[in-house]
């Protein structure tokens, strides 16, 4: 995989083709949910007319369908717009289909003009330097996003049931050509909270996240994200994982998926 590679290629107004790096381990025509939204955080953020006094405080994942790898498109909407906050709607849908297979709504937050004290909560986790590498749980293709993010823990492990706490790190630009923002380092890392906390075998139970919920008191800085998880899982075969997310610089926010568990 080339260095100019990305997750996706930019080819057109609104219009995007996914590499293989979005290949997620469920499905081999199938991507993994990180890319995508951090696809359509970028979205939110690009926009036309979207002010620069704000900030997405909370974006909320429905993911309707497996989302393919092949051409895509991105579409946005306000669906409030107000002097401190604003609720911005991103959809993706495959080419030639008729309906989304993923959307999100943000919440933007107006930047305070005047700083205010700054509290954060939650101890500091071991940096990635401290960290081990690990290698992702195994699956049968060689190019996905388990190839395509560098991934550190310093608790847990992929292929170890448990707690998991994983320093997260894109090897290839979310856009192919383009920079790498601070929300797209959070978002393509915060969908791996049930896979760094899996509490089940991979070989004997899916565990895929219907939704994924980010909320962000301060965007990240440096390469690195941190996704300290945990997963509960009920004998419905309904699940909850929970991630506290990081950067170098301490806590930056938190990240909750709803889990559909089943046996394979």
């Amino acid at each position: 995989m080339g260095a100019e590679e990305g997750f996706y290629e930019r080819i057109g107004e609104g219009r995007f083709r996914a590499t293989e790096a979005t290949r997620g381990p469920w499905d081999a025509g199938s991507q993994h949910a990180g890319p995508p939204a951090a696809l359509l955080g970028r979205a939110v953020e690009e926009r036309p007319g979207a002010r620069g006094d704000m900030r997405v405080a909370r974006i909320t994942y429905e993911i309707l369908r497996p989302v393919p790898i092949g051409e895509l498109a991105v579409a946005t909407s306000v669906l409030r717009a107000g002097r401190g906050t604003e609720l911005v709607e991103a959809a993706l849908t495959p080419a030639g289909a008729d309906a989304p297979v993923m959307l999100a709504r943000a919440l933007r937050i107006r930047v305070a003009g005047e700083p205010v004290p700054a509290v954060a909560q939650g101890a500091q986790v071991p940096p990635p330097g401290e960290a081990g590498v690990a290698p992702f749980f195994p699956v049968p293709w060689e190019t996905g996003y388990h190839s395509s993010m560098e991934a550190r823990f310093t608790e847990g492990a992929f292929t170890e049931p448990g707690p998991g706490t994983c320093w997260m790190r894109m090897r290839v630009p979310l856009v192919a050509g383009e920079a790498v923002r601070p929300l797209d380092r959070v978002l393509v890392a915060a969908d791996s909270g049930n896979g760094i906390a899996a509490v089940l075998d991979i070989g004997r139970f899916v565990f895929v996240n219907g939704d994924l919920s980010v909320h962000l008191h301060r965007h990240p800085v440096g390469e690195w994200v941190c996704v300290e998880a945990r997963t509960s899982v009920d004998a419905g075969g309904i699940g909850l994982a929970d991630a506290r997310l990081h950067d170098e610089k301490g806590p930056i926010g938190r990240g909750v998926q709803s889990l559909f568990v089943a046996g394979r």
